[in-house]
Protein backbone atom coordinates (compact mmCIF):
# COMPACT_ATOMS: atom_id res chain seq x y z
CA UNK A 1 0.00 0.00 0.00
CA UNK A 2 1.54 3.60 -1.02
CA UNK A 3 1.26 6.68 0.96
CA UNK A 4 -1.92 7.49 -1.64
CA UNK A 5 -3.91 4.64 -0.54
CA UNK A 6 -3.11 4.86 3.53
CA UNK A 7 -4.26 8.31 3.04
CA UNK A 8 -7.54 7.26 1.01
CA UNK A 9 -8.04 4.32 3.56
CA UNK A 10 -7.22 7.04 7.05
CA UNK A 11 -10.44 6.11 8.66
CA UNK A 12 -10.13 2.74 8.96
CA UNK A 13 -6.39 2.58 9.31
CA UNK A 14 -7.10 5.31 12.38
CA UNK A 15 -9.98 2.33 13.82
CA UNK A 16 -7.00 -0.26 14.03
CA UNK A 17 -4.68 1.95 15.87
CA UNK A 18 -6.84 2.58 18.53
CA UNK A 19 -7.68 -0.95 18.75
CA UNK A 20 -3.86 -1.65 19.05
CA UNK A 21 -3.07 0.79 21.14
CA UNK A 22 -5.87 2.24 23.65
CA UNK A 23 -4.22 4.79 25.13
CA UNK A 24 -4.01 7.05 22.10
CA UNK A 25 -5.68 10.04 21.74
CA UNK A 26 -8.13 11.21 18.69
CA UNK A 27 -5.45 13.67 18.84
CA UNK A 28 -2.49 11.43 18.51
CA UNK A 29 -4.50 9.91 15.66
CA UNK A 30 -4.89 13.06 13.82
CA UNK A 31 -1.01 13.73 14.30
CA UNK A 32 -0.29 10.71 13.04
CA UNK A 33 -2.69 10.75 9.73
CA UNK A 34 -1.26 9.39 7.00
CA UNK A 35 2.16 9.74 8.37
CA UNK A 36 2.64 6.14 10.09
CA UNK A 37 6.87 7.10 10.59
CA UNK A 38 5.34 9.39 13.55
CA UNK A 39 3.57 6.61 15.07
CA UNK A 40 6.70 4.91 16.82
CA UNK A 41 7.37 8.80 18.72
CA UNK A 42 3.87 8.64 19.52
CA UNK A 43 4.28 4.83 21.14
CA UNK A 44 7.07 6.31 22.62
CA UNK A 45 5.70 8.85 24.49
CA UNK A 46 2.14 7.45 25.18
CA UNK A 47 3.54 4.18 26.83
CA UNK A 48 6.62 4.92 28.07
CA UNK A 49 8.55 2.21 25.94
CA UNK A 50 12.08 2.83 24.49
CA UNK A 51 12.40 3.93 20.79
CA UNK A 52 13.85 0.67 19.85
CA UNK A 53 10.64 -1.12 20.98
CA UNK A 54 8.60 1.36 19.70
CA UNK A 55 9.83 1.38 16.28
CA UNK A 56 9.45 -2.41 16.30
CA UNK A 57 5.83 -2.22 16.99
CA UNK A 58 5.14 0.75 14.45
CA UNK A 59 7.29 -1.66 11.74
CA UNK A 60 5.17 -4.59 12.99
CA UNK A 61 1.25 -2.74 12.82
CA UNK A 62 2.87 -1.49 9.34
CA UNK A 63 3.85 -4.81 7.74
CA UNK A 64 0.38 -6.31 9.56
CA UNK A 65 -2.07 -3.84 7.95
CA UNK A 66 0.07 -3.78 4.63
CA UNK A 67 0.81 -0.10 4.37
Amino acid sequence: MNMNQVKGEWKQLAGRLKQRWGRLTDDDVRVIEGKLDELAGILQARYGIAEKEAKRQSDDFVRDCGC
